[in-house]
């Protein structure tokens, strides 16, 4: 995922000396965005893509929202309050997938993890692809893992900072007592499905699988928070200095944004052209040069939020799209999964119109601020 400049201050660096804004917010509007990224990430990772029927919705918020919601939430504000970007979101939300399908619900060690669903038959390609010793199909790694890259953090969180403003977007919604909150919720969340019949479902991995898990997750964790990935020229706010802005390499063309989309999207069809391990070569030979030319492009200063929203959120228009070729996880009637579908689709086109419809209200913003004087308060950062 791309890390972006903030509308406001990379077309106008002196807005960056403002007053921050959102500190003075009302408790309501600062946890609006919280209990939006609470229950939106649960629901973009196991209905948007036609998991459940409509009538499953409302569980799955309650009874998900907890570890996804929690997770997305620690991901983003852990990232804004070091004042790093998408790269760090990424790697965070990749020890993740790690942590939730090695160790919360094992399902990536558990060969009858989806026995009593409507995907049992898809143990047979999943055997094909079986790393030896640690027994766990690679394919069904990627699908995982990738699943909760892209459906459970990034695109949640990418759709709900392009409604905000642009002086709230990349500010951090929570301090220490909030966090707090959210990491208790979290783990509860995870305790209840690692001990739920409809959670682990009475396996547990062995201490290898579980110690490879946990060192994956340890080194993802440990990349993610490296220093490379804060910008020199960022202020905790979000601003970036001038001089950074004004350096010509990083003036390089972009393409529009809905190319950058169609772009992901035939990446995500890619994924799925054959089984087996040439399936898995596939993907990530298809992921990797796509993902290199989004970070080159990002780290360009006319990549926008717009470039960030098609970019975070392709996945999610192309899941929501195949979902009326896939059946639910529990059988459900005709109705109530065409219904599911439809709703899906009509969720997922608000959601995305929406944050492009607001997403381009930063510029217009940033117009604004720099036609008028600077304030005269104290400066941020």
């Amino acid at each position: 995922m791309p890390t972006e400049p903030d509308p406001v201050t990379a077309d106008h660096p002196a807005a960056a000396d403002r007053p921050v804004a959102a500190g003075r917010l009302p408790l309501r509007r600062r946890l609006l965005p919280v209990i939006a990224l609470l229950l939106l990430a649960p629901w973009a990772a196991e209905c948007s893509w036609g998991g459940f029927a409509i009538d499953d919705f409302l569980p799955v918020l309650i009874f998900l929202g907890p570890m996804y919601g929690g997770a997305a939430i620690l991901i983003r504000e852990t990232t804004r309050h070091l004042g790093a970007s998408w790269p760090t979101i990424v790697l965070l939300a990749a020890a993740f997938g790690v942590l939730q399908a090695g160790l919360v619900d094992q399902s990536l060690f558990n060969p009858d993890y989806l026995d009593d669903t409507q995907y049992a038959d898809t143990g047979t390609a999943a055997e094909a692809t079986l790393v030896p010793g640690l027994e766990f199909s690679l394919r069904q790694a990627v699908d995982y893992v990738g699943n909760h890259i892209v459906l459970t953090i990034c695109a949640p969180i990418v759709l709900i900072e392009s409604f905000l403003g642009a002086d709230r977007r990349l500010r951090p919604w929570l301090g220490r007592p909030g966090l707090v909150v959210v990491g208790v919720l979290y783990l509860l969340g995870s305790l209840l499905i690692f001990a739920s019949d409809g959670g682990r479902k009475s396996f547990l991995a062995s201490p290898l699988q579980l110690t490879f898990a946990a060192l994956v997750v340890l080194a993802l964790v440990t990349a993610a928070l490296l220093p490379h990935w804060r910008r020199p020229g960022r202020t905790a706010g979000g601003a970036w200095r001038a001089a950074e802005q004004r350096d010509p390499r990083r003036t390089r063309r972009v393409p529009h944004p809905l190319w950058v989309g169609l772009l992901i999207v035939l990446v995500h069809l890619g994924t799925d052209l054959t089984p087996g391990w040439a399936g898995v070569a596939i993907a990530l030979g298809l992921a990797a040069p796509v993902g290199g030319l989004v970070a080159y492009w990002s780290s360009g200063v006319n990549w926008g939020q717009r470039h960030v929203l098609t970019a975070g959120s392709a996945s999610l228009v192309s899941a929501a799209g195949f979902a009326y070729l896939v059946p639910p996880y529990s059988p459900a009637s005709p109705t109530a999964a065409l219904a599911g579908d439809v709703a899906v689709t009509v969720i997922t086109v608000a959601l995305v119109g929406g944050a492009w419809w607001r997403s381009g209200e930063g510029r217009r913003t940033a117009t604004t601020l720099a036609a008028t004087p600077l304030s005269r308060g104290p400066r941020s950062g």
